[in-house]
C-alpha cells in the first residue's frame, strides 16, 4: 500500500513542478526578451542584478555566504562593473572586476579557490551578456540566438529525457539526465538554428554549427553546476524562482553558452562587434 501511494504522490509532485516551471517561464521569458530588445542600460542593469545573485548563490553553495568580507567586495565590484557596462566602458568594467577578483581571493579565510571561482563565474556572465548585446545592428539577434538555443536545449532535453528515458548521461553528477535528453536537446537547438536561417538571419551552415556548439556548451554548463552542488551536498542553489530553484539552476546553461559566444564573437568582430562576429559570415 505504501508503494502504491508513493508513485501517485511522486507523479502529482512532478506535475505540480512542471506547471510551476511553465508558469514561471511564461512570465520571465517575455520579460527577459523585452529587456534584451531594449538593450542599453536596462539590459546592463538586469545582467548586473543576475550576476550579483549568481555570486551570492555560489557563496551559499560553498558555505561562505556568512563571510561579509568575502561577499561585500564581490558584490560591490559586480555592481560598479555594471555601471561601467551601462555606459559602455568595457575597459573600466574589466579593471573593476579584476580588482574584485583579487580582493575576494585575498579576503577569503577559507575555500579561497572556490570563492574566487564563484566571483569569476558571475563576472564572466556579466561581461559576456553585455558584450553580445552591445552591437546595435546584430546584438539583439545574436543574443536571441543564444537564449533560444539554450531554452530549446533545456526544453527538448526535458521532454526527451522524460519521454524516452534510457541510459543515464553522468549519474554521479546528475542522476536524472539521460543520453536521450542530451540528444533531444541537441536536436532542438539545431531546429532553432535552422529557423534563424529560414528567416534570413544568417547562413545555414554557420548557424547550425553555432547551434550545435552552443547546445553542447549549455549542457556542459548545466553539468558543471550540478557537479558543484553535488560537491557541497546542495540540491538547489536557492528557491527564488518557482519550479526552477535559484538563478544558477536557471542560468547555468546560458552562462556557459553566452561566455563561449562572446569569446567567439570577440575573436571575429572585436569588442564592439561581438554580435556581428557571431551572425555575419
Amino acid at each position: 500500500m505504501t508503494e502504491g501511494k508513493a508513485a501517485p504522490a511522486a507523479s502529482e509532485q512532478g506535475s505540480r513542478n512542471l506547471m510551476m516551471r511553465v508558469a514561471a517561464a511564461f512570465v520571465l521569458a517575455p520579460l527577459a526578451i523585452a529587456i534584451a530588445y531594449a538593450g542599453g542600460w536596462l539590459w546592463a542593469a538586469l545582467v548586473t542584478f543576475a550576476a550579483v545573485g549568481l555570486y551570492v548563490e555560489w557563496l551559499m553553495i560553498v558555505g561562505a555566504a556568512r563571510e561579509m568580507r568575502v561577499m561585500a567586495p564581490g558584490v560591490a565590484a559586480l555592481a560598479v562593473a555594471g555601471l561601467c557596462l551601462a555606459t559602455k566602458r568595457i575597459d573600466a568594467a574589466l579593471i573593476v572586476l579584476a580588482i574584485g577578483l583579487v580582493a575576494v581571493a585575498l579576503l577569503s579565510p577559507e575555500r579561497r579557490i572556490w570563492t574566487a571561482t564563484g566571483f569569476a563565474y558571475a563576472a564572466a556572465a556579466e561581461i559576456a551578456s553585455v558584450l553580445v548585446r552591445l552591437d546595435p545592428a546584430q546584438g539583439f539577434v545574436a543574443l536571441m540566438l543564444v537564449l533560444l538555443v539554450v531554452w530549446a536545449t533545456d526544453i527538448g532535453g526535458y521532454f526527451a529525457g522524460r519521454g524516452i528515458g534510457g541510459p543515464k548521461l553522468w549519474p554521479r553528477v546528475s542522476p536524472k539526465k539521460t543520453w536521450a535528453g542530451a540528444i533531444g536537446g541537441f536536436a532542438a537547438s539545431l531546429a532553432i538554428a535552422a529557423a534563424f536561417a529560414a528567416l534570413g538571419l544568417g547562413k545555414i551552415a554557420p548557424l547550425l554549427l553555432l547551434g550545435a556548439v552552443l547546445s553542447i556548451a549549455s549542457q556542459l554548463g548545466d553539468l558543471f553546476e550540478s557537479a558543484v552542488k553535488r560537491r557541497f551536498g546542495v540540491k538547489d542553489s536557492s528557491h527564488i524562482i518557482p519550479g526552477h530553484g535559484g538563478l544558477m539552476d536557471r542560468l547555468d546553461g546560458f552562462i556557459a553558452a553566452i561566455v563561449l559566444a562572446a569569446i567567439f564573437g570577440l575573436l571575429r568582430g572585436g569588442a564592439d562587434g561581438v554580435g556581428r562576429g557571431l551572425m555575419v559570415w
